[in-house]
């Protein structure tokens, strides 16, 4: 009998792992150096699954992938899209322009092509100024002159009335067919600025989207496998390649995500704290329900603050390839890391470069290289060296908690070994089967998701018609995203009255998750 089985895979800046999953247990796992060309290491790493798990390409039903590749270019400020950013709110918002507080490398990689137009709405959604048809049809035409590759479309209070954006997008559609059109009212929360940010950075991603996209979708046709690809998201959810392609600002967060996410899975613990121990960072989130506890502030990412949503997680540079440095009497770690070089320099790999693996390994903790490389490594820097490093991952895991009382603790991560058996403020500290492995798990064992975040007014339908319409719509956009629509749920409803708003307005966010296609099948 042909078994369902599903691939996850996770794509760090030290390996690229990859798990197998068949009926909720784990067949087989391989972790593989991260290549300079991403896609070869996912080749790589499915190759070797395919080759010590004994499955045949055919019997894999679905890929998930979590990737770093959308938040490194904008950190990195490579491979953005020229984008144009078009802002509806004149006469009003002049004081502070789009992209204002971008880092200038950030905002010259995607072109000054700003424009603020008529439109928008209060905050009780009465107009602020005719929408200008002629006007955008006037920017239209000159970014199409500029050569724009995507365009961002932004309108003042669009949770509330998101009617301009969408006309907007039809008029700058039919002046610049095939360019991709992102809009506010499909990413960010209220906050004008960051959610503008958002959307301009989901803009400046859509070319490089659909070639991530279609990478992975090569990679998996190089080792004949035919199963649906999806890719995770922030929350802990997945979504098909479509909506990847369109939204790839919601990949940002993937990693610590799904560490969380197969933390959760593997210690049967919905609640708690996860160390997750890479090569180059140690990421700390809080457990909620078996997901991570989301953030409730805006999110800097490459120096820009956006609100679209984010897990609430800190990240330490402290990994298994952190390079170390003793003076005899005090030792530091990191933040600098051999990263995906960690095979080639480290010293129980015949490397020059003292990192935290080598630490670990004289200490007996972990079994990789040749242990005999550093038996002679001095005791006092092996001792300091970890102690640094468990002092450090310790008040990061106070710093999360909401309390004082001790949590249990997971630790995960190829890095783990770093991190000792007893934690101060840990109940008990948890090491489970295939840890190592836990963000690719959690990729494998996601649903798919969708989340709406929305103002409503009562009015004379009343508060329940209100909230089910954006719970309706929390349900079609998990559906959009790739859950069949008889398996979606409802976990989530919050309902915040926004007081300063005239009437009975409500802030209403709902998330909704539903399982894949293929659990469906019969």
């Amino acid at each position: 009998m042909t078994r369902n089985i599903r691939i996850g895979i996770d794509v760090g800046g030290t390996n690229t792992d990859a798990v197998a999953v068949s009926a909720g247990r784990v067949i087989g796992s391989v972790k593989r150096p991260t290549t300079p060309v991403v896609t070869d290491g996912i080749v790589n790493a499915l190759a070797a699954l395919l080759a010590t798990s004994r499955f045949l390409p055919a019997e894999v039903s679905a890929v998930m992938v979590g990737t770093t590749q959308f938040v490194n270019a904008v950190v990195q400020a490579k491979g953005l899209a020229r984008t144009g950013v078009i802002r509806l709110g004149l006469p009003a918002t002049t004081a502070l322009p789009p992209l204002v507080d971008w880092p200038p490398a950030l905002r010259r990689a995607i072109g000054d092509h700003v424009f603020l137009c008529p439109g928008g709405h209060e905050y009780d959604g009465s107009e602020i100024s005719p929408l200008d048809r002629a006007r955008l049809r006037e920017v239209a035409g000159e970014l199409a002159a500029r050569g724009v590759d995507s365009v961002a479309i932004t309108s003042v209070f669009s949770p509330v009335n998101a009617d301009f954006e969408l006309e907007a997008a039809a008029v700058i559609t039919a002046q610049l067919p095939g360019v991709p059109v992102t809009l506010s009212s499909d990413l960010g929360r209220l906050g004008l600025l960051e959610r503008e940010n958002a959307t301009a950075m989901n803009a400046c991603l859509r070319v490089l989207a659909a070639e991530t996209v279609q990478g992975f979708e090569d990679a998996l046709a190089a080792v004949g496998i035919t199963g649906q690809l999806f890719v995770s998201q922030n929350d802990g959810t997945l979504m098909n390649v479509d909506y990847a392609r369109r939204f790839p600002v919601v990949t940002f967060a993937s990693g610590p995500t799904n560490s969380m996410r197969g933390a959760a899975f593997l210690s049967g613990l919905p609640e708690g704290a996860v160390v997750d121990v890479g090569g180059t960072t140690s990421d700390i989130g809080v457990l909620n329900r078996g997901f991570p506890r989301q953030a409730a502030l805006t999110a800097e990412v490459g120096g820009v603050r956006t609100n679209f949503r984010m897990p609430d997680v800190l990240s330490l540079a402290i990994g298994g390839g952190s390079i170390m440095r003793w003076n005899g009497q005090s030792v530091t770690v990191g933040p600098d890391s051999v990263g995906y070089e960690l095979r080639d320099r480290s010293l129980v790999f015949g490397g020059d470069t003292l990192t935290a693996t080598d630490v670990a390994v004289a200490a007996g903790r972990a079994e990789i290289g040749d242990a005999g490389l550093v038996a002679q490594l001095d005791e006092t820097l092996v001792e300091r060296g970890l102690a640094y490093i468990e002092d450090v991952v310790t008040e990061a895991i106070d710093r999360m908690k909401l309390s004082p009382d001790p949590v249990p603790v997971i630790v995960v991560g190829g890095g783990g070994p770093l991190v000792r058996a007893s934690l101060p403020g840990a109940s008990k500290v948890v090491r489970p089967d295939h840890g190592e492995v836990a963000n690719a798990i959690g990729a494998a064992m996601a649903q798919v998701g969708a989340e709406v975040d929305r103002i409503v007014h009562a009015g004379a339908g009343g508060r329940k018609r209100a909230v089910d319409e954006v719970v309706q719509e929390a349900v079609d956009r998990a559906v959009d995203a790739g859950a069949v629509p008889s398996s979606v749920t409802v976990v989530q409803i919050d309902e915040i009255p926004v007081s300063y708003l005239p009437g009975d307005a409500l802030r209403v966010r709902a998330k909704a998750v539903g399982d894949l296609p293929v659990e469906a099948a019969p």
